[in-house]
């Protein structure tokens, strides 16, 4: 009984809920209330258009039947107020406003339609008694008609039209169905029935506006939210993961729209590739682990130095592994630009802490402005990265500009590019010979074989000019593979304690491909492989270590010798030289050079000693006056190479040498 009980009161206070909720403008919904305001902004000020022009039309049916306060005073009053809400409204047609604005506007406007619609139902059931039969149907018809226009005009604010249709009505039927006659009771029998329908249309219509409004309101969300994770799914796209620098993808992107804009004249564009010198051995020795906090180090470094510039606007991306892209907008000149280029090898030049102790690297720069000529931004990219490969032969740890002499060079090795891809490398290709001597006894060891490209259209190419160019092209295992297989058939000529040594690219030993062919020429050869012995630079190897490392294994299974050569000119740690199965190692002529220096003298007797202690073999290259030579055999040294034992020489000379050597030895001995 007392559940019972509740449920007239559960049912009064709904009701009472659904009524206020009829009659007021809620805050709940900004959305709402904010699409209502723009809609009453474009249709009240017709609402009151229509309700002055028809009051005004009744005024002056009735100015002469009726006293002047009720029929000029009166409504000329209404008008007035009708007319400056309706300018208040006009003026705010296009005006953008906040939620709270809206709700504040809706219900003063829903006080305002009821003050009103109470004014002009007063006035209109006032002027009635006056008239003859036609005045009086002017205000039925003024009252009946008008009315469904202003609710009309009022329908997306519920609250406002609700009111409107009953304060205006109600008082109609009630007036003319009690009151008057038998056309008139029949008048508000009509008006009852539109009354219903107008409310029904009125209610249906603002539930389909409401809903019409949320849903446009989801679909923005979910557009945002679309919006939003198109926007995070760009960023990770354009984002290195380790790094957290813009990509390879977003440098490309950003250097395209910067290209554009060049063009139109509105910046001066300059775009560097920056890349890691002894970044390998560091992520081969420490791990990759450390060679990824590394790598974040140099980021956070360079992206900090790049926001210290004054004369230039420069932003930083990864471009892969340790090689960096660098958009520089408005560099005054070029002098600004190598200053950009100095400031970030500086800042990789300072020592990485790792663990308990620190590594060094350097980083060498390529960078090229753009000038009318520049078609495309691919092409000044590859010129940035034609200076980088400039630097890392040339001026490792520097920065270089591209120039017209880089410009040049890039014809002039497209010009070979052209020709090496159509000759007969068997035919061209050509090799000269030097001797390796044993320092003590003075016999020679071996012959290092020193490749010839002989054009028919370009004459004698050195191997410093067609080697890089067919490394580039990708058309190195080829020249490999004529030249070793030319080298292994002059091998048969020779004494059998005569051994060769051979120079490999980063390719013939980082490729799986290029040792197996390797492999595949000494085996088919028929020459033991003891004899030979396969030269690798620093930067081969460092051009992917575990590769090369592997490669140089299955090389000294098959029982080759490996030698490491420039040695001291790369950035080879010694745990990193330690880890290599080599045999010998080849000092760069570059500290022979000098060797009556002190410092240089120190350098080599170091060089000679490391070699000992590792049970390693050491041949100095560039040896070239009987001064260099005396002091290499006081500090030791094992072999040696150069001018003073003997120049290039035609295969066909070697015999001959050989006999000549021989012979000098012989009469020596006696």
């Amino acid at each position: 009984m007392i559940a019972n009980s509740n449920l007239p009161v559960k049912a009064v206070r709904s009701l009472s809920k659904t009524v206020r909720a009829l009659f007021s403008v809620s805050a709940n919904d900004p959305e709402l209330a904010v699409a209502q305001f723009r809609a009453l902004s474009r249709q009240v000020p017709l609402l009151y258009f229509l309700l002055i022009v028809s009051s005004l039309a009744v005024s002056y049916t009735f100015s002469h039947l009726a006293p002047l306060w009720l029929s000029v005073w009166l409504p000329g009053t209404l008008c007035l107020i009708a007319a400056v809400r309706g300018i208040h409204w006009w003026r705010k047609r296009h005006q953008n406003v906040t939620p709270d604005f809206a709700v504040a506007q809706l219900r003063r406007t829903t006080k305002m339609a009821a003050f009103l619609a109470i004014g002009f139902m007063s006035w209109g059931l006032s002027l009635h008694p006056y008239g003859d039969a036609h005045a009086q149907g002017h205000v039925i018809f003024y009252m009946g008609i008008t009315v469904v226009g202003c609710i009309f005009c009022l329908m997306h604010l519920r609250s406002a039209a609700i009111m409107v249709t009953l304060i205006v009505n109600v008082p109609f039927i009630l007036f003319f169905g009690l009151w008057g006659d038998q056309t008139e009771q029949a008048i508000a029998v009509n008006i009852v029935l539109v009354s219903i329908a107008i409310l029904t249309i009125l209610m249906t219509h603002y539930r389909d506006f409401a809903d019409l409004v949320r849903s446009r309101r989801d679909l923005m969300t979910k557009q945002a939210e679309t919006q939003a994770l198109s926007d995070e799914n760009f960023r990770i796209a354009n984002l290195d993961a380790l790094t957290e620098l813009p990509n390879r993808r977003r440098f490309f992107h950003d250097l395209e729209k910067a290209f554009a804009e060049a063009q139109a004249g509105r910046l001066a564009l300059s775009v560097g590739v920056l890349d890691l010198d002894g970044f390998k051995p560091i992520n081969d020795t420490y791990g990759h682990a450390t060679g990824d906090r590394v790598l974040s180090e140099t980021a956070r470094r360079l992206e900090k130095a790049c926001l210290g510039f004054i004369d230039a606007k420069a932003d930083i991306y990864r471009l892969g592994g340790d090689e960096f892209g660098l958009i520089v907008r408005d560099a005054a000149c070029e002098e600004a630009l190598s200053e950009v280029g100095r400031h970030l090898t500086d800042v990789v030049r300072l020592p990485f802490s790792i663990g308990s102790t620190h590594a060094h690297m350097a980083c060498s720069i390529g960078m090229a402005t753009w000038s009318k000529t520049i078609q495309s931004a691919e092409i000044l990219f590859e010129n940035a990265d034609y200076a980088l490969y400039y630097a890392k032969r040339n001026l490792r740890g520097q920065t270089v500009l591209f120039s017209d002499k880089h410009a040049a060079e890039i014809r002039t090795q497209t010009q070979i590019e052209r020709h090496l891809l159509s000759a007969d490398l068997e035919h061209e290709l050509i090799q000269l010979f030097q001797p390796i001597v044993d320092l003590k006894t003075g016999r020679v060891l071996s012959f290092e074989a020193l490749a010839r490209w002989y054009s028919p259209q370009l004459g004698l190419v050195a191997p410093d000019v067609f080697i890089p160019v067919a490394e580039r092209a990708g058309l190195i295992g080829g020249v490999t593979r004529v030249l070793l297989e030319k080298a292994l058939r002059e091998m048969r000529n020779w004494p059998e304690e005569i051994g060769l040594s051979f120079n490999l690219s980063a390719h013939d030993i980082c490729a799986a491909e290029g040792v197996v062919r390797l492999v595949a020429i000494v085996n088919a050869s028929g020459i033991d492989p003891r004899r030979i012995d396969f030269e690798i630079t620093e930067t081969a190897m460092a051009h992917d270590f575990v590769k090369a490392r592997q490669s140089m294994q299955m090389l000294k299974t098959l029982g080759c010798h490996l030698s490491l050569d420039d040695f001291g000119t790369g950035y080879s740690s010694l745990s990193y030289v330690h880890r290599l199965p080599l045999d010998r190692i080849k000092v760069d002529r570059s500290f022979v050079t000098d060797i009556e220096n002190d410092c240089a003298s120190k350098v080599v007797r170091s060089m000679t000693g490391l070699c000992s202690d590792m049970g390693l073999k050491s041949i100095i290259e560039g040896v070239e006056t009987p001064e260099q030579l005396g002091r290499l055999r006081e500090m030791g040294c094992d072999m040696a190479q150069g001018y003073l034992f003997a120049k290039p020489m035609h295969p066909s000379m070697i015999a001959g040498y050989l006999a000549d050597t021989n012979r000098l030895k012989a009469n020596h001995a006696v």
